[in-house]
């Protein structure tokens, strides 16, 4: 979502002929020299797409990533425009404008890159999920819960409903997060709805999972799945003055309640919420020689909204972030190369 008002790894070899920007020299160590945590470092950051445009569109906005099939990486802006980006130099080589079934343009938050191409894409407007061809034409419109949907449907809240997309192992399961919690329930206990696959590459409703965030101002802006069926999940807020809090999760829906008929979450003893463990708070990660263009605790933090595992290397998992700048001169669109050791 754009934080207005809510309080809220490619390898290190390829800086200099991609012109990431990237801090420090090598040393016996790096990745202990660019801890964030015992299970994250950062490799590296680019600010190399800030405040450019490609094709006549304005690049940035960035809500989502993904990889698609040919190798390219994908990211969505929120500003309904889709872009193919040169998965090593992050050059654009594309882009494709979104609309609705009216031509209308989307609050495009979540994204996932399907087995046959098509993509699956969030917009927190209605909200809705709908399957794209890789031109931009409108090929299905998943079902949403009535009481996911934004007031007065339904109990959701305006700019606060599905922002991150994933499809779990196997392809079978996608599961979309809710942002923030709906009326009725606790806040900062965060709806996962979940759909399953049908005949035709079709969707239909499944069971839904309750996460609660460290601190109601914290939303859910991205999810992740891992091959053995945990995600990782992003908490984000905003404080104006101060700045950013990002925080990475490993967490595990594989023991929770289905939450799908239970009309208010409140804190029932007899609800077992996703279990999480925290990966890192980003903030603890080494700055690289990175600035911020208003208040951060740290300047290497910005607006980071999207994210997508890109590979494993040791042992460890490759994840890329990706912030999204608002189109703001005071933000910044900057990638941020992770290495992420789960427990």
């Amino acid at each position: 979502m754009r934080l207005r008002t809510v309080l809220a790894t490619l390898t290190a070899g390829l800086a200099a002929a991609t012109c990431l920007t990237a801090a420090g020299t090598a040393n016996a160590n790096p990745q202990a020299r660019n801890a964030c945590s015992p299970t994250v470092s950062l490799d590296r950051f680019s600010d190399v797409l800030d405040k450019t445009t490609y094709d006549g569109t304005f690049v940035g906005n960035f809500s989502a990533l993904a990889l698609d099939g040919d190798g390219s990486l994908a990211a969505l802006s929120d500003r309904s425009s889709l872009f193919d980006l040169n998965a090593r130099t992050l050059a654009p080589k594309k882009v494709v404008q979104l609309a609705d079934e009216n031509g209308a343009a989307l609050d495009s938050e979540g994204l996932v890159i399907d087995r046959d191409g098509t993509r699956l894409i969030t917009s927190e407007t209605e909200p809705s999920i709908r399957r794209y061809s890789a031109d931009g034409r409108i090929l299905d419109r998943l079902p949403v819960p009535a009481s996911l949907l934004v007031a007065p449907a339904g109990r959701a809240t305006t700019n606060q409903t599905f922002e991150g997309l994933t499809l779990l192992p196997g392809g079978r399961t996608l599961l979309a997060s809710m942002e923030y919690a709906i009326s009725g329930d606790t806040a900062g206990i965060v709806r996962f709805q979940t759909w399953t696959r049908t005949r035709g590459n079709h969707f239909r409703l499944a069971a839904q999972y309750a996460y609660r965030t460290d601190d109601p101002i914290l939303g859910v802006p991205e999810v992740q799945a891992l091959p053995d069926g945990r995600l990782l999940v992003l908490e984000r807020g905003f404080t104006a003055g101060v700045g950013n809090t990002v925080r990475l999760y490993l967490a595990d829906p594989r023991h929770a309640t289905d939450t799908s008929r239970i009309d208010n979450l409140t804190g029932q003893p007899d609800v077992r919420l996703i279990k999480k463990t925290l990966l890192t708070d980003i903030v603890t990660c080494p700055s690289l020689g990175a600035t911020a263009k208003q208040p951060q605790p740290n300047p290497l933090l910005d607006n980071i909204e999207g994210m997508v595992v890109t590979g494993r290397d040791k042992g460890a998992f490759k994840v890329l972030l990706v912030s999204d700048d608002n189109q703001n001169a005071a933000q910044t669109t900057r990638f941020y190369y992770l290495r992420v050791r789960t427990p």
